[in-house]
């Protein structure tokens, strides 16, 4: 690591540390991938001037509603069930199922440089403050009991069962996660978003403290982003693990380039997102600008898609989202049947799990993640949980399948195992 990432990492983590004194905010982190020229490597929205929850089926247009009475910065989140899915399961997470807030202070990292975006107060105070900020040094958690929601024989169970749906044509593939958990569990959540980004650095990372709850993020993927009239989808379909063994890791990256049935679940996704995005924007516009892109992370290699499309003038940003949310890569094909699968098999409530993070500007544009490879802590309740999942096709062998999910959860794993 050369002397200027040191540096970034430092501010990255004074930035963090200074914000932790207020009761809400959230970084949104690139991690140093340029996916589509993001303007910033890290934006920080700190403190809650006002906020709106979601709490009934007019979410989105009462959202809107909300933003309209004064354009400017939001940061929050969609959970899973944002859109009201009429879940009956409780969901194991406390974010409830949206939240935005406007940020009393919008801050900007990029090229080891801080800018004030946004501030009522003395914005060189603001930053003398961060440059003061001192990274505590913690000491290693206790040691974590880690379980999952499902044994591997009812995991295994539940794909085949999934598999007879699909073979009845009830649906063409199934995003199935499972969650796995600690009770009694403490945890420094800056110390351990550090590891994982340090262990996973991910292009849509984000750090989003609510109160007494933490989401710590490193995910890969993008959900949705919105600049000007441009529209753009990024889902990721098709996973294989990374190997220290270059042979064995070129191998592992061609089998995926190869697979028939990690493209047909991307295909799948691609035309699902096509779809969705055809109904906000301009007729003929939606075109795929990459297809089965192979791109190669820390732990695994993905294939990503990228859809863009032109948005209607018609059409508001929260109108945009909604019929595009949840995100296509997170339920599967035709998207109301999976739901309700995905409602009946899965043990749990995802909860902010395949929900999403990011930022609503002032102009209207937006940005955001989705929310995978993702470590959830409540530090009242001392609980820490995460998710993993894959696509489930005809073709799928339940095995694999399951292999794949502890593949996606190594990283959090050795990080809160630490």
């Amino acid at each position: 690591m050369n002397k200027d990432e040191q540096n970034f990492i430092d501010l990255k983590m004074k930035m963090l540390n200074w914000a932790n004194q207020f009761n809400i905010f959230c970084l949104l982190d690139n991690n140093g991938y340029n996916f589509e020229e993001p303007s910033f490597e890290c934006l920080l929205g700190v403190g809650c001037k006002q906020s709106f929850s979601f709490a009934n089926h007019n979410n989105f247009a009462d959202l809107h509603s909300f933003y309209d009475k004064n354009p400017t910065w939001l940061f929050g989140h969609l959970g899973y069930n944002a859109a009201g899915n009429a879940y009956s399961k409780k969901s194991k997470t406390d974010f409830g199922d949206g939240f935005f807030f406007e940020p009393e202070i919008v801050l900007k990292l990029s090229n080891n440089k801080i800018e004030v975006v946004k501030a009522d107060i003395d914005k060189a105070n603001i930053i003398t403050e961060i440059n003061a900020t001192e990274i505590l040094k913690v000491e290693k958690h206790l040691p974590l009991n880690i379980v999952s929601s499902l044994s591997k024989e009812k995991y295994i169970e539940k794909i085949k069962l999934l598999q007879q749906h699909i073979q009845r044509g009830d649906c063409y593939e199934i995003n199935f996660c499972q969650q796995f958990f600690a009770t009694e569990a403490t945890i420094h959540p800056i110390e351990t978003y550090k590891k994982l980004i340090e262990l996973s650095p991910a292009p849509f990372g984000s750090f989003y403290k609510l109160n007494n709850d933490y989401c710590l993020c490193a995910s890969p993927e993008r959900f949705l982003q919105k600049k000007g009239s441009k529209l753009i989808s990024q889902p990721i379909k098709g996973t294989s693990k990374r190997d220290d063994d270059i042979k064995k890791d070129d191998a592992n990256k061609n089998h995926l380039i190869e697979s028939k049935k990690e493209k047909s679940e991307n295909v799948m996704v691609v035309d699902l997102v096509r779809n969705d995005m055809s109904m906000v924007c301009e007729k003929g516009s939606v075109k795929v600008k990459e297809l089965f892109g192979i791109y190669s992370f820390p732990q695994v290699h993905q294939m990503i898609s990228t859809i863009e499309g032109t948005l209607s003038l018609d059409k508001t940003f929260t109108e945009v989202i909604k019929a595009c949310f949840p995100m296509g890569s997170m339920t599967g094909a035709p998207k109301k049947s999976v739901m309700q699968l995905i409602e009946k098999y899965e043990e749990t409530q995802r909860g902010l799990f395949s929900g999403s993070i990011g930022y609503i500007t002032p102009d209207g544009d937006f940005d955001f993640n989705v929310v995978i490879r993702s470590i959830f802590y409540n530090e009242i309740k001392k609980r820490v949980s995460f998710f993993a999942g894959s696509g489930i096709t005809y073709y799928s062998k339940a095995e694999d399948e399951y292999e794949e999910c502890l593949s996606k959860a190594a990283a959090i794993v050795k990080v809160l195992e630490e």
